[in-house]
C-alpha cells in the first residue's frame, strides 16, 4: 500500500465523529508537509507548479533551522564568555543561575539554555504583534491568514540583535507587516520584503539599540565591534588580533545579529532551498557575481585613506549579513525579479549594492539590508525592460 493510500484510508478516523477527532490539526499538518494539496491547479493556462503556498513556507521555515541553532548557540556562547569578565545581569541571569544552568561558555547546553532566553521573547514578540495584525487585515477584506507570516516573523526574529528591547521588536513587525506588505494587498503583492522593512524601520528610528558596539552581546559593561567595524576602522587583517579568523566567522562564533552569524548554517538553508527549488539559483549566481566582481574591482583600485578597499570577496561573504541576506531574502520570491534574465540583473545589483554601501559609504558598515530593500524597489523596472528587449527582439525577428 503505497502512502497516499494510507492515508486517504486513515482520514475518515479523524474527521467529525470519528475515533480520533480531536487530533484531526495533527493530521491535517502532516498530512500538508507530506503531500501537495488536492486543489492545486494542474492544467493551464495557471499551472506553472504543483507546488502550494504552505509548502513553500514550510520548507523556508525548515531552511532557517541551523541558523536558529547555531544562533541560539552563539548567543549564548558570546554572553557566557562575557560574563565571565562582567559578571552576570538582567532577568535572563537570574533565571540561568535558579535552575543551576550556570555560565560556563565551554557548556554547550549552557550556551543553547541562554540563548534560547534572548530568542524566545523575540520571537513570541513578533509572532502576538505581527499576528494581530494579519488577523485584523483578514478579517477586513475578508479571506484567511496564510502561512506568509511564519517565514516573515523567524526571519525577522533572526536577523535582530539580543539586545533589542522587546517593545522596539513589537514596534518592528507591526511596521514591517503594515507598511511592508498589507497596504499593498497583502502576501504575493508586495514589492517590499515585509521582515526587512520593520528591520530597517527601526534601524533610522532608533539607531541606539540597533547600531554600534554595545548591542551584541547582552552583558552590561561589554563592548565589542563586529567583523566589518574592525575593518572599516582598522582594515580586515586586524581582526585575527581581535579574536575573530575566517573560519569562526564562517562558523558563526563571532558577534553579529541571532541569525546571521554562521555563513555555514546559511549555506545549508540555502542548498535545500535550491534543491526543492524553492530558490532559483540565478538569483543566487547574480548576488555572488555582483559581490566577488566588484569587490575584485576595488581590491585593485585600492586606497590609501579607506582601509575597507582591501576586503577581499571571501571575507565579504562571511562578514555581516551577506549570506543570511542572500539565502533568504534575495531568492524571496514575491519582491525578487521574476524573468530569468531579470534574477541575473536583480541579484548582480544586491551583489554590487552590498559592497559599495560597506566601502564607499562608511556610514554604514554593513550594506545588507539597504541593498536588498534597494533591489526590491528596482525589480519591478528590471523585469519591465527585460520584457521589452524580448518583445523587440522577436518583432525584429519576425519582422
Amino acid at each position: 500500500m503505497g502512502l497516499r493510500n494510507f492515508f486517504d484510508r486513515i482520514e475518515p478516523n479523524f474527521h467529525k465523529g470519528g475515533k480520533y477527532e480531536k487530533l484531526y490539526p495533527v493530521y491535517e499538518m502532516i498530512e500538508s508537509f507530506a503531500f501537495t494539496p488536492k486543489t492545486v491547479t494542474t492544467v493551464a493556462p495557471h499551472a506553472r507548479s504543483y507546488i502550494d503556498m504552505k509548502r513553500i513556507m514550510t520548507y523556508v521555515v525548515l531552511a532557517t533551522i541551523p541558523c536558529i541553532l547555531v544562533g541560539l548557540y552563539n548567543v549564548g556562547l558570546q554572553t557566557n564568555t562575557a560574563i565571565q569578565t562582567f559578571g552576570p545581569s538582567g532577568w535572563r541571569a537570574d533565571i540561568v543561575q535558579a535552575l543551576g544552568v550556570g555560565f560556563n561558555p565551554d557548556s554547550v547546553f549552557a550556551n543553547f539554555f541562554h540563548g534560547l532566553l534572548y530568542f524566545l521573547p523575540i520571537y513570541l514578540v513578533t509572532l502576538v504583534v505581527g499576528g494581530i495584525f494579519e488577523v485584523i487585515f483578514a478579517t477586513v477584506r475578508g479571506h484567511e491568514v496564510n502561512e506568509g507570516f511564519l517565514v516573515t516573523s523567524m526571519l525577522y526574529a533572526l536577523i535582530l540583535p539580543p539586545t533589542v528591547p522587546l517593545w522596539q521588536v513589537a514596534i518592528g513587525i507591526a511596521f514591517g507587516v503594515v507598511i511592508g506588505k498589507e497596504v499593498f494587498g497583502g502576501t504575493g503583492k508586495n514589492f517590499l520584503n515585509p521582515a526587512l522593512t520593520g528591520r530597517a524601520f527601526l534601524y533610522f528610528a532608533y539607531p541606539a539599540q540597533l547600531s554600534g558596539d554595545t548591542i551584541w552581546t547582552p552583558v552590561d559593561g561589554f563592548s565589542g565591534a563586529t567583523a566589518l567595524a574592525v575593518s572599516a576602522a582598522d582594515g580586515f587583517e586586524q581582526l585575527a588580533a581581535r579574536g575573530m579568523d575566517w573560519t569562526s566567522a564562517f562558523l558563526g562564533t563571532v558577534q553579529g545579529s541571532i541569525g546571521e552569524t554562521s555563513t555555514l548554517a546559511c549555506l545549508i538553508g540555502l542548498g535545500f532551498l535550491l534543491i526543492t527549488k524553492i530558490a532559483n539559483w540565478r538569483l543566487v549566481v547574480g548576488c555572488l557575481g555582483g559581490m566577488i566582481g566588484f569587490s575584485l574591482f576595488l581590491n585593485w583600485v585600492g586606497s590609501d585613506s579607506n582601509p575597507m578597499f582591501a576586503m577581499p570577496w571571501y571575507w565579504h561573504l562571511v562578514t555581516g549579513g551577506f549570506a543570511f541576506g542572500m539565502a533568504f531574502m534575495v531568492t524571496e520570491p514575491v519582491s525578487a525579479s521574476h524573468t530569468n534574465t531579470g534574477r541575473f540583473i536583480y541579484g548582480a545589483l544586491i551583489g554590487f549594492m552590498v559592497v559599495m554601501i560597506r566601502v564607499i559609504n562608511p556610514a554604514f558598515p554593513e550594506g545588507m539590508m539597504l541593498a536588498i530593500l534597494f533591489g526590491n524597489v528596482f525589480a519591478p523596472l528590471i523585469d519591465y525592460f527585460v520584457v521589452q528587449a524580448n518583445i523587440k527582439r522577436r518583432a525584429k525577428r519576425n519582422a
